[in-house]
């Protein structure tokens, strides 16, 4: 399942019995899940300066994170009646460069697109898999007269969000909000609670 650019489980009253049966065995509990390794994929054609601060901003909040080195835009990804790359199928081959425990974002400055309800190509910001192991982020549409290094943050752990298996979040001023088409990245402030509980759940740290 697609998503362009939240859940606590309720609590359960527990009663104990009146009698303790103490033949019974009971299991050790699960340990939880080992955390994820987030790899920053950046395409040679992103300025390293971006690559960077996403990598010392996202370090803060989530420790198992490398920087790999640089690859070339796959051809086989580029759609040439727009001039643009296909998102989904820079995905498809990301997911296949992935080791299993590992997560990677591709980072590009070109132009990506993704098939949207009624159209073929449309052009976003970044596309993930939720929950999914890649995801891609492209520097092209941020606004140039904003800070593009906080933007280009906020796209990168909006995305490696889904992957996560966030859905998108309905308060306006989660990172986990749904573009729907613009660039909202000035009134995201934070993940809300709800997102933030289930990220800490994955290993995050705030």
């Amino acid at each position: 399942m697609y998503f362009f650019l939240s859940f606590l489980a309720s609590g359960i009253p527990f009663h104990f019995p009146s009698k303790i049966n103490t033949n019974k065995v009971t299991s050790p509990p699960k340990k939880s899940a080992e955390a994820i390794i987030i790899d920053l994929q950046p395409y040679s054609d992103l300025p390293k300066k971006y690559v960077d601060s996403v990598f010392k901003k996202l370090s803060v909040i989530y420790p198992n994170i490398q920087l790999k080195k640089t690859l070339p835009l796959p051809q086989r990804a580029f759609y040439k009646p727009r001039n643009r790359y296909r998102a989904d199928s820079l995905i498809n081959i990301l997911r296949g460069q992935t080791p299993q425990s590992h997560v990677t974002i591709g980072m590009t400055s070109k132009d990506i697109s993704a098939e949207k309800d009624a159209i073929k190509d449309y052009g976003i910001m970044g596309l993930g898999f939720q929950p999914g192991s890649s995801c891609v982020v492209s520097y092209f549409r941020l606004s140039k007269k904003r800070d593009v290094f906080e933007q280009f943050f906020k796209l990168s752990i909006h995305e490696l969000g889904h992957t996560q298996g966030l859905p998108h979040c309905p308060v306006k001023t989660c990172f986990m909000r749904d573009a729907e088409g613009k660039n909202n990245t000035n009134q995201e402030k934070e993940f809300c609670p709800k997102c933030k509980a289930h990220l800490e759940s994955k290993g995050w740290r705030f």
